[in-house]
């Protein structure tokens, strides 16, 4: 449920980028030579195909699983949608998401990937919520907010516009809210624009 006081957190680009340095870096003082980068679909993409680079490794495979429905809305139980894309028996692998938020998801893709076959399995997530189930081996920032990143600005505002019409409330305080956490007005009202047009009305 979208609550009053749900806060947002909006890293832009070079913070998220800043962050998987450190990631990295962590990485390599830990000597974990990993063979395969799996990326969470979709949310870990971004940041698997930088550490592919920062850590100078090619090999990316991709794993899906669905869980979230909206806004802090989550089904009871993360399901695997989309087994790992490539064969990691005897390998090292590196599952990287942007956010351990439940875990639960981060819990299930761990133990697809051992049941497949992998030797050793590490998580790399970019934030860490207090409550989740999993503490990932590397991260760069805890918080309890609700994260915006660069890639779904426009997916977010969707459900939060669906959100407050359910709730029969306005959307403009969320608005101020994202603004307010690092959004660009203009960006937050051209995609409102569009978004309640669609809808016809918000």
């Amino acid at each position: 449920m979208l609550q009053q006081e749900l806060e947002f957190e909006v890293p832009k680009w070079n913070q998220i980028y800043r962050m998987l340095l450190q990631i990295a870096e962590k990485i390599k003082k830990d000597n974990f030579k990993l063979d395969i980068i799996v990326g969470v679909s979709r949310g870990g993409w971004p940041p698997a195909r930088v550490l592919s680079d920062l850590l100078e490794n090619p090999n990316l495979a991709n794993v899906k699983v669905e869980f979230y429905l909206g806004i802090a809305e989550t089904k009871g139980e993360p399901t695997l949608t989309q087994p790992v894309s490539v064969k990691v028996a005897g390998k090292k692998v590196l599952v990287v998401d942007e956010v351990a938020d439940t875990g639960k998801s981060l819990q299930l893709i761990k133990e697809h990937l051992q049941m497949e076959g992998a030797v050793e399995v590490r998580i790399a997530t970019i934030y860490l919520k207090p409550w989740s189930i999993i503490k990932p081996d590397y991260y760069a920032r805890e918080t309890s907010r609700w994260i915006v990143f660069p890639w779904e600005i426009k997916e977010t505002i969707r459900k939060i516009v669906k959100k407050c019409k359910e709730q029969g409330r306005p959307v403009e305080k969320e608005k101020e809210k994202l603004v307010e956490a690092g959004l660009s007005k203009r960006l937050v009202n051209n995609f409102l624009k569009e978004i309640c047009e669609e809808e016809e009305g918000c």
